[in-house]
This record gives structure tokens, C-alpha cells and sequence, in this order.
């Protein structure tokens, strides 16, 4: 048997290296076109609640219905609201179905906390801002109101706005109108 001319051997060495470097690169862009997809799927998973949840700390701009932006820092979020902070003691609660915009939360998500977090609705918050008693600011509609939260109820909240004398005027404000309820 003859020997191969020399250079012949180096020559199939070199097509045999190139054969595994272009299966390399196909693995890799394979696996990375996985993970692209991958991504997205989880991506498309994430809630605008989990974007707030991450956000806990970080000025936002919030951008309700029928009102002027609300500016502040997330001191927590829930699937039904978010809790901004205006200033040392002024808070403002916006039911998420008020939100038609959030400037500044970031590319971060934080899943929900689970059960518990899930069964703290607005109603939750509200009755814990009726039960403290404060004086409060609420924007339903295109309609301001300045009073206190007196009870709340499945799907609304019923606001006393004083009058003259010790009279006051009571106002059943149905969750889906509510903007926002600022206290401070």
C-alpha cells in the first residue's frame, strides 16, 4: 500500500476539526435560541403586579385613569393595588384596574408571595385604612371626595364626607370607580 502523499493526512485533520467547530456552533446556537425562547415563555408569565412587587423602594410614576400621574416610592404591591409613599406620612393606594401606566419599575419581577398575599385584596387594604380612622382624600371617577372610610364591603367602599353641623353625607363608591385613596 502506498503512503498518502504528504499534506493529504493534514488536510482530512483540518476538515475533521472544521466539522466539529461548525457542530459546536450549531449546538451553541441551538442552545441559546432555547434559552431566547425559554425566556419568553417566562416573560409572558409575568404580571404587572410582580414588575410593582420588585420595585418596593424605587420612585414610580403611576399613570391613572381620569387623573393626574401619582409620583412615589412602592412600599408594596398586591395583584389589586399598589401602596405609593408622597413624603415622610402621606401614602396613596391605587387599585391595579385604576393603573393605565407605570414609569420606572424596572425589567425586575417578583412572583406573589403566595396564598396569603393572593387573599390581600383591596378590600384587605381598605378596611385596614377604614379601621385606622384617618382622614383621606378619594378620587373615584373624576370626582374628589375628603373624608373617612366608614365601612367597606365586598366590591365598594362607603366614604363619610363631613358637612355642616355633625351631619355628613355618605358615598358608596364601587371598587371599579376608585383612582386612588391618599392619606397624610
Amino acid at each position: 500500500m502506498d503512503p498518502l502523499p504528504y499534506g493529504v493526512g493534514m488536510r482530512w485533520e483540518a476538515l475533521f476539526q472544521d466539522m466539529e467547530a461548525q457542530l459546536e456552533a450549531d449546538e451553541r446556537a441551538a442552545v441559546r435560541a432555547g434559552v431566547a425562547e425559554l425566556v419568553r415563555a417566562e416573560r409572558a408569565t409575568v404580571r404587572t403586579a410582580d414588575r410593582l412587587r420588585a420595585a418596593v423602594g424605587r420612585q414610580v410614576r403611576v399613570q391613572v385613569m381620569g387623573a393626574d400621574a401619582v409620583e412615589g416610592e412602592v412600599v408594596d404591591a398586591a395583584e389589586q393595588w399598589v401602596l405609593l409613599a408622597l413624603g415622610p406620612s402621606r401614602r396613596v393606594l391605587v387599585p391595579a384596574a385604576a393603573i393605565v401606566a407605570v414609569a420606572g419599575v424596572g425589567r425586575q419581577a417578583q412572583p406573589d408571595g403566595g396564598v396569603v398575599e393572593r387573599r390581600l385584596g383591596l378590600g384587605h387594604a381598605l378596611r385596614a385604612l377604614a379601621r385606622d380612622r384617618s382622614p383621606v382624600g378619594v378620587r373615584a371617577g373624576d370626582v374628589d371626595m375628603h373624608g373617612r372610610l366608614e365601612a367597606v364591603g365586598a366590591d365598594h367602599v362607603d366614604v363619610m364626607v363631613p358637612g355642616p353641623g355633625r351631619t355628613g353625607l355618605v358615598w358608596t363608591v364601587p371598587f371599579d370607580a376608585l383612582v386612588w385613596v391618599r392619606t397624610g
